[in-house]
């Protein structure tokens, strides 16, 4: 071990400040060390059998090990033990040329922040020493706790388990001549969506097979031993097989143990020098057979089996997270860190090497640093339905999203639930569901484009993680079963918030709501999901669209195809019902937030104003107008179509965000659609979606009106009856605000 050097009179790289702890030179480093193996102008190792090359892996790895206890140890927080295990497989991928990697674990981001330190991608954000990094590391405008997409460099984001399959899955079907590896924790596959969810993208698209899961199997979770640490080798490689995996790869550290170490989980850090090199050359050259078998046509899986914390302070579940009695002059910190201490040219080794890799920095070369060219969509049909007649909303979108289908080859539908149960059938029938049965009569097609996992998950992480990607999509959805996918896509939409590029925003629409499902029951009632997206629409970049009939919700759908960096959900139905609007006014509602879609005839203030969120609430809001009417009561009813809109700018964070969007109601012209005796806000789910409506009301008396729970029934009345939804029920609380 050696002190840190004086870095102004160092003749080391400033780069270098910020590490505690140097080391001595490796064995053999004059031979196998002395010339990176990666040369000038090359982009990967070109022979993964040379010893150089596995000896530089290794180095590279000790090098992720250091700089990952490094920072956290810095801020006494942070996750240092499961990326450890992963070190030697990271290194590997990233030295043959694979740069487009992502990740299922969010608590791996310390060491993924490690790779684009080395690859100098962080200078794009300022951070050019260890020292920078270390300040900066879990801090607001730095490096952030969990992977998200304000990091150069790095492709998706990464918090909740079981969701960076998805952003391979769509990055190798965008750009089928690069490898899209993905590492998952064995922590992580206790959710057993990840292999479903690849299982049926294999069978879909089995022409795409240019993503490589690379399983850390460490033995561990976040707090206990992870629920496959019982498996044997064999069994968890059928297990891989069996959802669609022709290859499985697996290299165990404990054929390399030479320190007696017991149990199935060993940690390679403490075998000899010469077992860590077989160890290493092990990992590469696997790492090397499944990236060519993926990219050649073959379903391909790598494992990577080493024990949780290999190389840093402690091992097993204890090594997973820091707390703040884990400092870095903690013992078991600083010694940690002068195990692995590296000598400053071994530094300048490796950083050249992962500077080289791929031909330049992540920040640079990453698919996603770059935006993808969109095919242009033309003309699309949109109709202009008269005011008066009876459409079906989500047939109307169905219209819409089958002519973006026929001018954009990448784009993809995605549908659980079944699109033909929704009334869109259209959809099928145009784009045909991709199946490996092709069926006429069930519009089956092997190269279809609506991709249609029984999983909410599995469609929703397709639809988001193409369109962080820079694609288009949609996820198509029951109101009812959205909530399983909702939190990728939440996920996405923060990402989105803070991506340096623009993206088409991710899209979903969610029909068959609670009105509709009366003969399904409770089972089928689920609005809440409207509460959750609600919820997100003060972040700045969320927006939940309530169109009130078929001309509306081509103009919300027409809206969300040409914004950028959104997260957009619309809500509309699947039966017939009346339009209300023109097309122009349609398109002025989204536009503004609401439109008036009636005002009783007269002089002088307007007795109640009915707003309503929805298009089928909107049946017994009407008739509530003829009985208050019938009264003698002026009445005026106002669609909150878009309520993202209808709140003050300050009630948003709307400049905090990518391509921001700064629209908001002046309350002039709030106050000419909502100004009244009474206000009553209605809508057939939740009352969240009308905050933004009671918040700004400056009407004497006003009150909500909403769902409250479900119930078998025949018919939408008598489930509007169960929830005080009725015109009667309307029309009675009009006439209680009144007086």
């Amino acid at each position: 071990m050696s002190a840190q050097p004086d870095l102004k009179t160092s003749p080391y790289p400033a780069y270098l400040e910020g590490i505690d702890t140097f080391g001595q030179a490796w064995p053999h480093f004059d031979t196998l060390g002395a010339k990176p193996v990666i040369g000038e102008g090359e982009t990967a190792i070109a022979d993964a059998g040379d010893k150089r090359a596995a000896y530089q892996t290794l180095l590279v790895a000790d090098a992720l090990r250091y700089l990952t206890l490094q920072i956290t140890g810095a801020k006494a927080s942070g996750h240092p033990g499961g990326f450890a295990s992963s070190a030697e497989a990271v290194a590997a991928l990233t030295l043959l040329g694979h740069k487009n990697l992502t990740t299922e674990v969010g608590h791996h981001a310390p060491g993924y922040y490690s790779a684009m330190f080395l690859d100098t991608s962080l200078e794009a954000m300022g951070i050019k020493t260890v020292k920078e990094m270390r300040v900066r590391f879990r801090e607001r405008h730095g490096l952030l706790g969990h992977l998200s997409g304000a990091i150069p460099g790095l492709l998706a984001p990464a918090g909740p388990l079981g969701q960076g399959q998805h952003f391979a899955m769509a990055g190798a079907y965008l750009h089928r001549d690069k490898l899209f590896p993905v590492t998952i924790g064995d922590g992580g596959m206790g959710e057993s969506y990840i292999l479903s969810s690849f299982l049926h993208f294999i069978t879909a698209y089995p022409e795409v097979t240019n993503f490589l899961p690379v399983l850390v199997w460490n033995g561990y979770s976040q707090e206990h031993h992870s629920m496959v640490s019982l498996f044997d080798n064999e069994g968890m490689q059928r297990y891989w097989h069996a959802h669609g995996f022709k290859r499985v790869i697996l290299v165990d550290a404990k054929d390399y143990d030479d320190a007696m170490q017991h149990g199935a989980y060993v940690d390679s850090s403490l075998f000899s020098f010469g077992k860590r090199l077989e160890f290493a050359a092990a990992v590469l050259k696997g790492i090397d057979e499944a990236a060519r078998s993926a990219l050649s046509g073959t379903p391909t899986a790598f494992i990577i089996k080493q024990l949780k914390g290999a190389g840093v302070h402690k091992t097993g579940a204890k090594a997973h997270n820091l707390y703040p009695a884990d400092t870095l002059d903690a013992p078991h910190i600083s010694g940690a860190l002068v195990r692995r201490a590296l000598s400053p040219e071994a530094w300048e080794l490796a950083r050249t090497l992962c500077v080289r890799a791929a031909g330049g920095p992540a920040a640079k070369v990453a698919v996603t640093e770059s935006e993808l060219q969109l095919a242009p969509l033309g003309d699309l049909p949109i109709r202009d339905f008269n005011v008066g007649e009876k459409v079906v909303p989500s047939t109307a979108l169905g219209n819409i999203i089958a002519a973006v289908g026929k001018a954009d080859a990448n784009f993809v539908v995605t549908n659980a639930d079944g699109n033909e149960a929704s009334g869109m059938a259209n959809i099928n029938e145009a784009l045909k569901i991709r199946h490996p049965s092709e069926d006429g009569l069930y519009h089956q097609k092997p190269e279809g484009q609506v991709y249609e996992p029984l999983n909410e998950d599995a469609c929703a992480g397709f639809a988001a993680g193409l369109a962080l990607f820079g694609s288009r999509s949609i996820w198509l959805s029951y109101e009812s079963f959205a909530i399983n996918g909702w939190p990728i896509y939440q996920t996405v939409a923060q990402a989105m918030a803070e991506l340096r590029r623009k993206t088409p925003s991710a899209v979903c629409m969610f029909t068959a709501g609670a009105l509709e499902q009366g003969r399904n029951g409770w089972t089928h009632q689920r609005p809440e999901i409207e509460n959750y997206v609600a919820a997100q629409m003060k972040n700045g970049n969320t927006f939940a669209l309530f169109p009130s009939d078929a001309n509306m919700i081509q103009a919300a759908y027409e809206w969300a195809l040409s914004s950028h960096n959104k997260s957009i959900a619309l809500f509309a139905s699947k039966s017939a019902l009346p339009v209300y609007t023109t097309l122009a006014q349609s398109r002025q509602a989204i536009r503004d937030g609401a439109i008036a879609l009636y005002e009783s005839a007269g002089t002088g203030e307007v007795d109640v104003v009915l707003a309503a969120a929805g298009d089928m609430i909107l049946l017994p809001v009407f008739e509530a107008r003829d009985a208050l009417e019938a009264e003698g009561r002026r009445v005026r009813i106002v669609a909150v179509a878009n309520p993202r809109r209808l709140y003050r700018a300050r009630d948003v964070a709307w400049d905090t965000v990518s391509e921001p969007d700064g629209g908001f109601m002046s309350d002039a012209d709030f106050d000419k659609l909502f100004s009244a005796r009474a206000l009553l806000a209605v809508s057939g789910g939740p009352s969240a979606t009308l905050e933004p409506v009671i918040l700004r009301s400056r009407a004497p008396r006003r009150d909500v009106m909403c769902w409250k729970r479900g119930e078998t029934t025949a018919s939408p009345n008598e489930v509007m009856a169960l929830n005080g939804l009725t015109a009667g029920d309307i029309a009675a609380h009009a006439r209680g605000l009144l007086g």
